[in-house]
């Protein structure tokens, strides 16, 4: 439980402004043209202050920056479900949806796999790492933060691991598609829609997503909506993977001397579905649900600037570069085996 004391109030205050600035920053026409959003300049700002006069801040301000990473996160969680109604994702079609179950699944166990089995990484990283590559990015890790209670520093090894290979997919795939998959004689060839179900499917952040279409010439309207439907499905499937997860690490969890498992469901993640089926009903003016997304994206940038405040460059020293390794491996399977699921999915349905 919090109090919102003075100090707490403080420390909200101080998570606020440097969100502030995180958002003014992103909206810089250079830092929008590479779709770079205020999470990500919102951690780096937290990580700066955290490693240059971060020490200077009064303790009581603690329980605020806290507050901040820990309540105001699961809010902003539950709101991201006004970004998502369930007849977008009904209108991409069923080869869209099994394209991004696969794609999120094997990911995510992919991403596991490698970190803890083949790297030696901790779980809580190993976990984090997957959950950003196969899901969405900064939010994924955000949310996945919660369920697992990772320390703040894995947490922006994750974000850092998405900024770095999503931001390459930005540049790489439309050079793909220049010059192996437009061509209709290539073996390579999908169709428009193709190439925003594969984009979508695989490529990390919604902002990196909706940039792709944009970087090619006279791009088809179709390719960019299926780019953005296909990712808005996977960002639906969080909230299912992190019931999951939570169970599954209630199992893993289990004491030995009770044999009982405590259940661990990330509550907030219900609260998303509940929201998008809310939202679904179109019950809400699309003005003021615009307005409840920009609030969103603030609220999500200022847990993303708190835990960056949380964060010491000391720390990434003790992981090392199997972050980077772990994160090396799934991009090369969303861009190879992404590209052979969504001509395989879109072949047979």
């Amino acid at each position: 439980m919090y109090k919102i004391d003075n100090g707490t109030f403080l420390g909200v205050l101080l998570v606020a402004l440097f969100s502030l600035l995180a958002t003014i920053i992103s909206h810089i026409s250079f830092i929008e043209k590479y779709g770079i959003s205020a999470l990500v300049i919102g951690i780096v700002i937290g990580m700066i202050y955290a490693n240059s006069i971060g020490h200077i801040e009064p303790k009581s301000w603690g329980s605020g920056i806290t507050f901040s990473a820990k309540k105001i996160l699961r809010f902003a969680i539950v709101l991201y479900g006004f970004r998502i109604t369930f007849q977008e994702i009904a209108s991409v079609g069923a080869e869209g949806a099994l394209v991004s179950f696969i794609m999120l699944s094997s990911t995510f166990i992919l991403g596991i796999l490698a970190g803890v089995k083949l790297l030696k990484m901790d779980r809580d990283t190993s976990i984090l790492n997957a959950a950003g590559a196969s899901v969405c990015g900064a939010a994924a890790v955000l949310a996945t933060e919660p369920v697992i209670k990772a320390q703040e520093y894995k947490v922006a090894i994750a974000v850092s691991m998405v900024v770095l290979f999503g931001t390459i997919s930005m540049f790489l795939y439309p050079m793909l598609y220049s010059f192996f998959i437009e061509n209709p004689s290539s073996i390579f060839h999908m169709s428009p829609k193709e190439f925003g179900i594969y984009t979508g499917g695989t490529i990390h952040e919604v902002a990196q997503v909706i940039a792709v279409p944009f970087a090619i010439p006279n791009h088809p309207e179709v390719m960019a909506n299926s780019a953005v439907i296909v990712k808005m499905t996977r960002v639906m499937m969080i909230a299912p993977l992190l019931i999951i997860l939570g169970l599954w690490l209630s199992l893993k969890d289990t004491s030995s001397k009770s044999n009982k498992v405590k259940l661990v469901i990330p509550w907030f993640a219900v609260y998303f579905i509940g929201v998008a089926g809310f939202h679904s009903l179109n019950i809400v003016p699309k003005d003021i649900v615009e307005m409840i997304n920009y609030a969103d994206t603030f609220f999500l940038t200022m847990a993303m600037t708190a835990l960056g405040m949380g964060t010491k460059f000391a720390n990434f020293k003790t992981a090392g570069a199997a972050p980077l390794y772990g994160a090396f491996i799934m991009f090369i399977w969303l861009v190879v085996g992404g590209f052979f699921v969504t001509k395989i999915v879109c072949s047979f349905i």
